[in-house]
């Protein structure tokens, strides 16, 4: 049986898009620092968040359907089918990298009417994709340059930061998957791993949350205050967008033990 169905393109789409907007997030408080209006930038934040999460618990059916039609060799082809699927969220987080510029622009505007609006989101997506945006959406279209890197310095990059943020990416990247596979590897407890990905997500969605965000708000709420300058919140969001590629990349290396792991833990569940 082919690896690349019409459905693992599918998922591969819908990750690419998961770990894009996941991506452009960043943009949204580098906006708000931009801008002056920190708390409006963690409303759409949290939309974009809302949205990309969303958009993941769609993929979650599809993908477990492709253990399901697997057949005797499920082992080997959804081994393949889903490091694919990996490589997908990897291009996704690059895309929304490269996109960062672009979208800094983009949020600015977006942020400043949705103060306007006295914080209707619906109102701000109608201007959004109204004609009159689409006219104007050259003006804020920013080709990725090294331009946009000139003012590097090493001392802007938050070390720790970024090994925490690529390993929480990578247990995030895997968390469906690698319980799906766990499923696999021990089909007489099939369901115990596939419920076992709320448990895995749950714990990097903590360790988010715990760790990484509130140091980058803070950041945020300094250049704001101007405290600090732009730019190093500038050079925090490239180095966590640059530590999710990274996480993805190690969540290559992650699945497989991951997998196992999990396996040996629905023995004690």
């Amino acid at each position: 049986m082919d690896f690349l169905t019409s459905k693992v393109l599918l998922i591969f789409c819908f990750l690419l898009l998961i770990h894009s907007i996941e991506t452009l997030a960043y943009a949204a408080r580098l906006s708000g620092a931009r801008v002056g209006f920190i708390a409006s930038a963690l409303s759409l934040f949290n939309v974009m968040v809302i949205v990309s999460r969303m958009s993941n618990m769609v993929q979650q059916p599809v993908t477990g359907k492709l253990v399901d039609v697997a057949g005797a060799d499920a082992l080997s082809l959804v081994g393949s089918q889903f490091r694919f699927l990996i490589f997908g969220s990897t291009v996704g987080t690059i895309f929304g990298m490269l996109l960062l510029p672009t979208f800094v622009a983009v949020f600015s505007r977006a942020i400043v009417h949705l103060a306007g609006e006295n914080g209707s989101v619906l109102q701000v997506f109608r201007k959004a994709f109204s004609k009159n945006s689409f006219k104007h959406a050259k003006h804020y279209a920013k080709r990725p340059s090294l331009e946009y890197v000139k003012d590097f310095r090493f001392r802007y990059i938050p070390k720790r930061l970024f090994v925490l943020n690529m390993v929480i990416t990578a247990i995030y990247t895997i968390g469906v998957l690698a319980a799906l596979y766990a499923g696999v590897l021990v089909p007489e407890r099939h369901t115990t791993a596939v419920m076992a990905s709320g448990l895995v997500n749950g714990v990097a969605t903590m360790l988010l949350a715990l760790f990484v965000d509130p140091k980058v708000s803070v950041l945020a709420d300094d250049v704001a205050k101007g405290k600090r300058s732009y730019t190093y919140l500038k050079w925090a969001s490239i180095t966590m967008a640059a530590s999710r590629v990274a996480g993805t990349i190690f969540a290559q290396v992650l699945f497989i033990p991951a997998s196992y792991y999990i396996a040996w833990m629905t023995k004690w569940m």
